[in-house]
């Protein structure tokens, strides 16, 4: 049976790319605060000498293992609570920005702190996607307003029924206020601590006991500390604790307009509890008499959680929450939670919190075990055909997002993708634990692991691992890493550096796990690495990162995008006459034509290409990789493999390793496949031409893709350097040979233009070939087609149809055909040096400095020298 979570790519998209909204959890301690806590308390809600001993807990030990992962440092605690402080020095904002990452929002009980020590709830904006609010707690407010508006000296106030009075309409008018107030989405209890959750009917609060336990507080005066004034005694024992929580109740039932919640404390708690108190059954009779007001049971109720499970199911108005098992409980125990939830619970009816509280840690290993355990329970459900994969969709969706938001009637800014448009999300860099890759690795029957970079020459490059290496490197807790110098970023294909580079320094090339692959050989798997410096900061000159950065760029404008790259390609064979200067002579054949049946006759029989063909396309499937079509081409040899649409970071991944598959296929049958993008100076040449389309909502409005292509066409100079970064390039950009031309222009369905419009904002990107870095290349295209949007640029040139080379220049000056792309490589980097398309410098020039040293090498040869190195190489 396949792993769980394996296969269920739009599943673990929707749970990797849901932002999480944190309807319960705490502010973060200020700088000088975070000193006093202990870190250990993250995944725990031990205290004082029991701290200690959760070090030996199941729960302890995940946080130390996610948390190593991600600061890519020994799994002890000691290496851990090293690195956690080395971030905080670095920058703790950055690093606090890594722990929140994938949240939405966090509505903030800033009930819980001492006044001075916590950030205010609305400075954590500026690491959430959306606005942070206040979740008020009930018996903090009523210690405040005891404080500062009754407790004299201990004994010397008159305490009598007409102060008790005047407390009852404070704390009223502060819970109206709070119900009016925008930025208070909700109230929080934690009458499961003071009292317990066993709360008498309305009808049966006794006022006398009431007061008595007023009278109580009053007398017993405060504590007054620097920062802060506590009571002496608390609200606790009392049937005051009882008479807030009725109040709030009836406030919020009796407001007009939405209803907001109030959170119950329940199960999971320090030893300030009383444990039998604390399941949330005993609260049956206050649900029930409170029908319309909303009711939150927070904590899963653990150990109760059938009984939160079963409250949420039966009642309208109650929701189950599941936080703070994420951490402080056993990655069977989180399983055993959401199964025991899902067992009777609606998940319209289940909610998501992380109960994080002063430090950014424990957000971030609390978001990484939901997600993971979300990943293993649905995979399971769905591969037991108990829910659909769309149903399990839904259900991330509104566990994580949607029943956070309607329930608490927020405003975010993110709009989830639906089930179809899921597709197009970009893969995040998967959260897998060092356990689960292990598990997919053997899944696979792996012997090898090969992690793959693209540099500037458009070089594939790999270090190949055993496996049993590689599982060594994980079980010991460290990410799966090697590492490259500098150099390797500025290396021509001969190893020669280009004058711009040392042999000094190192980078980390970290394996992406979210590319993981079958292939391109049996008993092989393979992904890609990025680049970052030994300090774990990311470097802006790795060609997926810059990638990465763009992608980020403009989809905080609004817009996403689905790619799909076509593969021409020329099959060669090995040269029998070993005494000659060409290794490769073209494929024998009988008439080789575009879409000819006769080419692909032969399929089946030994020795030939189509049968290798065989081979390349199940190897294909078993990666994963979806393709349309396979054709014959035109020239001797050359054929056609279409690519399916992907978000733009995967389909460039998936170019590469397409290719990888088909070069190593065709080896292993004794043919040579070449990109070249003219190994015959008389037939058609081999592309790489890009389709795009805008996925994101109203891109398919002409007043968007309109704006985006004309930022195409007013850059494309510039772009050319990208997409057409060999003199080879320059040899298959002919005229009428339906290779994209020599005119910056565009048509409908035209075969003959640079860019062919398809259909709304589907077009066809014609001058690019299997020379260029498709990562790149994309980078350049999306951020040239996001100026045009965010300026609103106008598509001056006109709707082409027909070849514009033959048009007379009256005809092309009227369809604004005006301008030629540049005739060569060097022509193209002065055009970049003049429009760097706001690309980063520091790239621009690592890019312009590569292609020089690269001319500078293969100016000098001859045309068929040229040509016979570039055969061998690509």
């Amino acid at each position: 049976m396949a792993s769980a979570d394996g296969d269920l790519k739009l599943l673990n998209a929707a749970i990797d790319s849901t932002p999480l909204i944190d309807n319960h959890a705490h502010p973060l301690l200020t700088v000088e605060a975070v000193s006093k806590h202990p870190l250990l308390s993250i995944a725990t809600e031990a205290n004082g000498a029991a701290l200690d001993d959760s070090k030996t807990s199941l729960a302890h030990l995940q946080a130390v293992k996610h948390l190593a992962e991600v600061l890519r440092c020994e799994q002890t605690w000691e290496a851990v609570t090293a690195a956690v402080e080395r971030k905080r020095a670095e920058s703790r904002d950055d690093w606090t920005k890594r722990c929140l990452e994938g949240i939405e929002t966090i509505l903030i009980d800033d009930g819980l702190d001492v006044a001075g020590e916590a950030e205010n709830f609305s400075w954590h904006d500026k690491f959430t996607k959306s606005k942070c609010k206040r979740i008020l707690r009930i018996e903090t407010l009523a210690s405040e307003i005891l404080i500062r508006s009754f407790v004299g000296a201990p004994g010397k106030s008159t305490i009598n029924e007409e102060q008790l009075t005047r407390f009852i309409n404070i704390f009223c008018n502060a819970i109206q206020e709070s119900i009016d107030d925008p930025d208070v989405v909700g109230f929080k209890s934690i009458i499961c601590y003071r009292r317990g959750l066993d709360i008498p009917l309305a009808d049966e609060v006794n006022i006398d006991d009431v007061l008595r336990g007023f009278k109580d507080i009053i007398s017993a005066g405060v504590n007054s500390r620097e920062t802060q004034a506590t009571l002496n005694k608390r609200i606790e024992h009392s049937h005051l604790n009882y008479m807030i929580v009725h109040m709030t109740a009836q406030l919020i039932r009796d407001a007009p307009g939405p209803k907001k919640p109030i959170q119950f404390h329940t199960g999971l708690g320090d030893n300030d509890i009383t444990l039998t108190k604390s399941s949330p059954s005993h609260l049956q009779s206050f649900i029930r008499e409170y029908p319309t007001v909303p009711i939150v049971l927070l904590h899963a109720g653990y150990p109760w959680t059938r009984e939160t499970a079963y409250l949420a199911a039966m009642y309208p108005n109650v929701y189950a929450d599941i936080g703070e098992v994420f951490p402080c409980i056993s990655r069977q125990g989180q399983e055993s939670v959401l199964k025991e939830m899902l067992e009777v619970c609606p998940w319209s009816k289940i909610l998501c919190s992380t109960d994080g509280h002063g430090f950014p840690e424990m957000f971030l290993i609390a978001t990484t075990q939901i997600r993971s355990a979300l990943k293993k329970v649905l995979g399971e459900l769905v591969q037991t055909q108990q829910l659909n994969e769309k149903q399990a969709v839904q259900l991330v969706q509104s566990i994580l997002h949607s029943n956070s938001k309607k329930l608490y009637n927020l405003r975010t800014k993110t709009v989830l993708p639906s089930f179809a448009e899921l597709g197009t999300v970009p893969l995040a860099r998967t959260n897998w634990t060092n356990e689960t890759i292990i598990q997919k690795l053997k899944s696979l029957n792996a012997k090898y692991l090969r992690i793959y970079w693209f540099d500037y020459s458009s070089s594939a490059k790999c270090r190949l691992f055993p496996i049993k290496h590689v599982y060594k490197t994980l079980a010991s807790g460290k990410p799966m890493a090697v590492s490259i110098a500098f150099a390797g970023l500025g290396l021509l294909p001969i190893d020669v550096l280009i004058p711009e580079v040392t042999a000094t320094g190192m980078y980390s090339l970290r394996a992406d796990w979210s590319t993981l692959r079958p292939g391109p050989a049996p008993g092989h798997v393979s992904c890609f690495g990025d680049f970052f410096h030994l300090d774990g900061s990311e470097e802006i000159l790795c060609p997926r990162t810059l990638l990465r950065k763009t992608l980020m760029k403009v989809a905080a404008q609004g817009l996403t995008f689905l790619l799909g790259f076509e593969v021409e390609f020329v099959v060669l064979e090995r040269n029998p006459d070993s005494t000659g200067p060409d290794k490769y002579r073209a494929l024998r054949n009988d008439g080789h034509a575009w879409s000819m049946a006769r080419a692909i006759a032969d399929w089946g029989r030994e020795g030939s290409f189509n049968t290798a063909a065989d081979e390349i396309l199940d190897a294909l499937d078993a990666a994963g990789i979806a393709f349309e079509q396979l054709h014959p081409e035109s020239a001797p040899g050359q054929y056609e493999l279409v690519l399916a649409a992907l978000p733009p970071l995967e389909a460039c991944d998936t170019l590469l390793q397409a290719r990888q598959i088909l070069e190593s296929v065709a080896a292993r049958h004794g043919f040579r496949v070449t990109l070249h993008p003219k190994p015959y100076p008389t037939a058609g040449g081999s592309g790489s031409h890009v389709h795009m389309s805008i996925s994101s909502p109203g891109g398919d409005k002409p007043q968007v893709y309109e704006a985006f292509y004309a930022g195409i066409m007013e850059h494309f100079r510039s772009i050319m350097a990208f997409t057409n970064a060999n003199p080879a390039s320059y040899e298959r950009m002919q005229d009428s040979f339906w290779a994209g031309g020599r005119w910056i222009t565009w048509g409908t369905q035209n075969k003959e233009a640079p860019l062919r419009k398809i259909q709304g904002s589907h077009w066809e990107l014609k001058v690019i070939d299997g020379l260029a870095n498709p990562y790149f290349v994309i980078a350049a295209l999306l951020t040239a087609g996001a100026d045009g949007v965010r300026r609103k640029a106008k598509l001056t040139w006109g709707d082409c149809a027909g070849d514009p080379a033959r048009f007379s220049d009256e005809k092309r000056r009227e369809l604004g055909i005006v301008k030629n792309f540049p005739g060569s490589v060097r022509e193209a980097l002065e055009a970049l040096e003049e429009d760097d398309l706001g690309l980063p410098k520091a790239f621009v020039r690592r890019y312009i400095n590569s292609k020089e040293a690269e001319l500078s090498l293969l100016e000098p040869m001859t045309p068929q020298d040229r040509r016979r190195w570039l055969l061998e190489r690509y």
